[in-house]
């Protein structure tokens, strides 16, 4: 197995041994996937419902909270070519959220080309905007941004001229 995605099991069995929490890191599911991240699943066999919902957050955000402390903690110091994006995963959520976000961003450009107006996606956390900036930078006539401040950001989808 890969050195990174071991750190970064190791990392996230740690903090869930400090949390009290009864979860270990799913060693079978734990991969590299093809954008490059290292994406990391909670086992959740041993969890209650209430755990789980506890873990995940309203919209994602614990997910996301952990996700960004793994990434910053496992990267820091390091060059920014040779870090290392991880995803944590709990019971399938990052996945229908990548499902629902590709969706999303589809929805967006054909909105954009229809019209010929810019659409503002609101209500995305910053990973989930620059997973959308990423599914779109290959639209040969559509540019990305994002607009505005925290916690109101929005990505803007619009049409190159």
């Amino acid at each position: 197995m890969d050195d990174k995605v071991q750190q970064g099991e190791s990392w996230l069995e740690n903090l869930l041994q400090l949390s009290g929490l009864d979860a270990s890191v799913k060693h079978e599911a734990a991969h590299m996937a093809d954008d490059g991240s290292c994406w990391i699943e909670i086992d959740a066999s041993s969890l209650t419902p209430e755990q789980i919902q506890a873990l995940t957050g309203s919209h994602g955000e614990v997910l996301d909270s952990m996700q960004y402390l793994i990434n910053t903690t496992l990267n820091l110091g390091k060059q920014e070519g040779s870090q290392q994006p991880y995803t944590i995963e709990l019971n399938g959520y990052r996945a229908r959220r990548q499902a629902e976000l590709k969706q999303i961003a589809e929805n967006a450009v054909n909105r954009v080309l229809e019209t010929g107006e810019e659409y503002e996606i609101p209500s995305l956390s910053s990973a989930e905007r620059r997973q959308v900036h990423t599914y779109l930078k290959d639209y040969e006539h559509i540019k990305t941004e994002s607009r505005g401040q925290e916690p109101d950001r929005r990505l803007v989808v619009r049409r190159l001229d």
